[in-house]
C-alpha cells in the first residue's frame, strides 16, 4: 500500500509541473494583417470616426474608409 501512495504523489508532482510549464508558454502572434489600435494611422482612425457618425456598415463603410484614407473625401 505504501508504494501506491508514493506512486500517487509522484504522478501528482509530474502533473503539477506539466501544468506550470504549459502556463508559461508565450501568447500566439497576431494574425497576418491584424493591427493593434496603436498601429493604426491617425487618418485611419479619423475615417472610422466619420464612418461611425454617418452610420455606415458593411461594404458601404469599407468603401467610404478606403476613399477617405486616400484623401478623396
Amino acid at each position: 500500500m505504501k508504494l501506491s501512495a508514493l506512486a500517487s504523489v509522484a504522478i501528482f508532482a509530474v502533473a503539477l509541473s506539466a501544468g506550470a510549464a504549459i502556463a508559461q508558454t508565450t501568447a500566439p502572434a497576431p494574425a497576418a494583417g491584424a493591427t493593434t489600435p496603436a498601429a493604426r494611422s491617425a487618418k485611419s482612425i479619423e475615417c472610422s470616426k466619420e464612418a461611425d457618425a454617418k452610420g455606415l456598415h458593411g461594404s458601404e463603410r469599407k468603401k467610404f474608409r478606403a476613399e477617405c484614407k486616400k484623401g478623396k473625401m
